[in-house]
């Protein structure tokens, strides 16, 4: 946006007597696109401004295109016209930003390379240290409302504990800034994510207890036990997934030819007992254990169900599959995937996390003592 503001293709522009201020031309942005090698094609450009608009970026002038058109069409960014959504995440992914770029253009700055178990790490900080600068320069009153912006940053996944073991607090442990604002990003990154919501939303769920080659008479099987509410899930092939987000995987040399079985609800009924929130799970001398799961994926996947959020918890695990082999069991709460934090998120969230993560799941489960 600010190149393209320094480029002069965001100005204001006259249409039918009417000024449309800070607008660009569609057909002319397509080109710029390419001619600054942020796009190949013009099909590629297209799809990239399209992203922006399912996203809330960008839109038409007078919102009567609800997608990118390359044509001699008026489109604004919505920061220009102030349309732009602040949500939560947002505001806290723009505090984030903020003080990273306060922090590293100061001298003396609290961001340095540290090493803890004779590992170094970048951009690394003292959770103490953190919260005595954030009150040292006026960003928060005290120490309180300090370690609840450390703690926001952190579920948000721009700081992390350097061995990902730990929430944030007030205290020598060691953190880091897990996103690198400065690096410098090309646009086509954005088609290289995938929509969990396309994925929760397919008949193939990810989190969909499936077999391969199930028996002769079992074509389908229950992921847990049987009662009024469950549903009925067909085998399918992990494989399909990839088909229907659009990516290749190295981990299926044959294309998948299979018929979609009609949409099924997984588990509509939780196994757990009762509610249990991250402050219980969190809470120092709480009844469970932190336990490391490196799950190899087979070509059916890895043979689990996660449901719920804020914590998910493993709703079934399927007997004769990888993830039964390396311990996983129901009821245990997800803590972390590939070492990324996810107490916070939603199991949708989670899914998109691992169907776009390596074949070898590494998670860590945090179980009951009782």
């Amino acid at each position: 946006r600010l190149r393209l503001h320094d480029g002069k293709l965001i100005k204001d522009r006259r249409f039918h007597l009417r000024t449309y201020p800070n607008c660009f031309v569609a057909k002319e942005l397509t080109d710029w696109l390419i001619d600054h090698k942020e796009a190949p094609d013009r099909q590629t450009g297209i799809r990239l401004m399209q992203k922006l608009m399912d996203h809330y970026i960008i839109h038409h002038v007078c919102d009567e295109h609800s997608d990118y058109k390359d044509a001699k069409l008026l489109y604004r960014f919505r920061k220009d016209d102030g349309t732009f959504p602040l949500s939560k995440d947002v505001k806290v992914f723009m505090r984030g930003q903020s003080l990273y770029e306060k922090l590293v253009s100061v001298e003396e700055s609290i961001l340095k390379v540290r090493e803890e178990n004779s590992v170094k790490y970048q951009r690394a900080f003292l959770g103490s240290e953190m919260i005595d600068w954030l009150i040292q320069e006026g960003e928060v009153e005290n120490r309180q409302e300090a370690v609840e912006l450390g703690r926001a940053l952190l579920e948000h996944g721009i700081i992390q504990h350097v061995s990902n073991r730990h929430h944030f607090f007030d205290s020598d442990i060691l953190y880091q800034f897990w996103i690198n604002f400065r690096r410098r990003r090309r646009l086509t990154e954005l088609l290289n994510e995938s929509s969990s919501r396309a994925l929760s939303e397919s008949p193939d769920s990810p989190f969909c207890l499936r077999k391969l080659n199930p028996d002769p008479g079992n074509t389908s099987f229950l992921s847990v036990q049987t009662n009024k509410e469950i549903k009925v899930v067909s085998a399918v092939r992990r494989s399909s997934i990839t088909s229907l987000s659009g990516n290749s995987n190295a981990y299926f040399s044959a294309p998948p030819t299979l018929v979609f079985p009609p949409v099924a609800e997984c588990n509509p009924k939780s196994v757990l007992k009762r509610p249990v929130t991250n402050e219980e799970l969190l809470s120092p001398g709480a009844p469970y254990v932190k336990k490391t799961l490196t799950i190899v994926g087979d070509a059916v996947g890895w043979g689990f169900v996660v449901r719920g959020g804020r914590p998910c918890h493993i709703q079934a695990v399927d007997p004769g599959g990888p993830a039964a082999a390396a311990g996983m069991k129901v009821c245990q709460f997800v803590f972390s995937v590939n070492g990324v934090y996810v107490l916070h998120l939603d199991y949708q969230t989670i899914s998109s996390l691992i169907m776009t993560g390596p074949r070898t799941l590494v998670m860590e489960v945090m179980e009951a003592t009782e």
